[in-house]
């Protein structure tokens, strides 16, 4: 596997972790294609990741700026023609 999640909320729907290809942090959300459920993985750097695990309400923010497409820059696998909508 190569994502590996450090801190996930449920209530949220977002979750920080580790790539452990590269060795540097991500946060994901779920999104839906209507075929599959799947996750898109953004990029952030150490000094954000340690920010995000101390306080998850700035990750959050951060996530809702990801599931309004407002970071697709940091995308760390861009998705095909048949990208999936934030669930």
């Amino acid at each position: 596997m190569r994502f590996n999640d450090t801190y996930v909320s449920r209530d949220e729907r977002f979750s920080v972790g580790i790539d452990l290809v590269t060795g540097g942090g991500y946060v994901s959300i779920p999104v839906s294609n209507g075929l599959v459920d799947y996750e898109e993985y953004y990029e952030i750097d150490p000094e954000t990741y340690a920010r995000f695990l101390s306080d998850p309400a700035v990750a959050s923010s951060f996530a809702a700026e990801c599931r309004r497409r407002e970071r697709d820059e940091l995308l760390i696998m861009p998705p095909g023609r048949n990208r999936g909508t934030p669930i």
